[in-house]
């Protein structure tokens, strides 16, 4: 993943088209319309824009019964500098031309675009997905590649950043794509305070898997659960697959094959998650060589923090390090 570059400002305009998924609609409302200043938190200047058939200014319907209205139109998704699409009904019905002219005039200044689970279908009809990578909801995948077929769609993950464009899995997965742009945007706790605050896990890696097929440990006892928190608190160590098998008494073939089944991720990538939002943390909050927060993360060297930091962040400790530590950090 190549650096990304923040957008020129804060404004967001979260595109309502007619009959939109409420939920998804909702988790862009919560995480980027509500004001949290009082708890330190920087605010977007958001607002939910509405396009029922490219006429602006009429009733919304939503998925599930109700409609809503809101004065805001296209107009807004023409100075805003990230536009989000909670869905897009219709998936291979072409929107109306004034929306997918908006879409590309705002992909043409350098505004983010973000879609959440059918919204990418929206950003498939703009243009705007040919020869990138990107995401949607399993369940519409082969109807998605026939679709778009310049499209490099990857059904198995949880969200995609391909440059200002990121793109989502469904429901659960636009919160977690929804909070990996504030962790861009504002750093690791700002995106981990609004986390805490919304009752949800502070960070899902975007390549997880959509599917699981275990979410929920078994009733007979919390092994992985209870492993899953002990190997964070240990991530300066070693953690061979045979140890951590060994720790819930299990081969190191069952393990592995558990674990991703709950997880959505291997050990040794969920691991290498962790460890670089500790290394974010320490970039973020302490006076710490590369070398020593390589050491501190179980990364080991320097050269193999930088290699997974860039990889997962998209820019280097010492640019992240630059552009997200707001306060005197204490001495090593």
């Amino acid at each position: 993943m190549s650096a990304l570059p923040k957008p020129p400002g804060r404004r967001v305009a979260i595109l309502a088209v007619d009959v939109v998924s409420p939920f998804e609609l909702s988790v862009a409302c919560e995480v980027f319309a509500i004001d949290r200043t009082q708890q330190g938190i920087p605010a977007w200047d958001a607002v939910v824009c509405g396009a029922a058939d490219g006429v602006t200014g009429a009733s919304i319907r939503t998925s599930a019964g109700f409609s809503l209205q809101t004065p805001y139109g296209l107009d807004r998704v023409e100075t805003a500098d990230l536009v989000v699409l909670p869905s897009w009904p219709g998936r291979i019905a072409r929107p109306a031309e004034p929306i997918l002219a908006a879409l590309r005039r705002a992909a043409d200044r350098g505004a983010w675009l973000i879609s959440f689970c059918t919204g990418a279908f929206a950003l498939g009809h703009a243009g705007l997905l040919d020869g990138r990578r990107a995401t949607t909801h399993w369940m519409y995948a082969e109807e998605f590649r026939q679709t778009f077929p310049a499209v490099r769609l990857d059904p198995d993950v949880l969200y995609v950043v391909d440059g200002p464009v990121l793109t989502s899995a469904g429901t659960a997965a636009a919160i977690d794509l929804s909070l990996h742009v504030v962790r861009l945007m504002d750093g690791p706790e700002v995106a981990n305070a609004i986390a805490r605050r919304m009752v949800v896990p502070p960070h899902r890696d975007g390549g997880q898997a959509q599917f699981v097929e275990h979410p929920m440990p078994p009733d007979e006892g919390r092994p992985l659960t209870d492993l899953l928190d002990w190997m964070a608190g240990h991530l300066d160590q070693e953690l061979s697959v045979e140890e951590l098998a060994a720790r819930v008494h299990m081969s190191a073939r069952t393990f592995a094959r558990r674990f991703r089944g709950e997880t959505g991720a291997t050990p040794h990538h969920w691991l290498t998650g962790q460890r670089v939002l500790h290394a974010q943390r320490l970039l973020e909050t302490t006076n710490f060589g590369v070398d020593r927060i390589a050491a501190e993360c179980g990364l080991g060297s320097a050269a193999t923090l930088r290699h997974h930091f860039a990889g997962r962040v998209g820019i280097s400790p010492q640019r992240y390090r630059e552009r997200f530590r707001c306060r005197p950090a204490p001495a090593a």
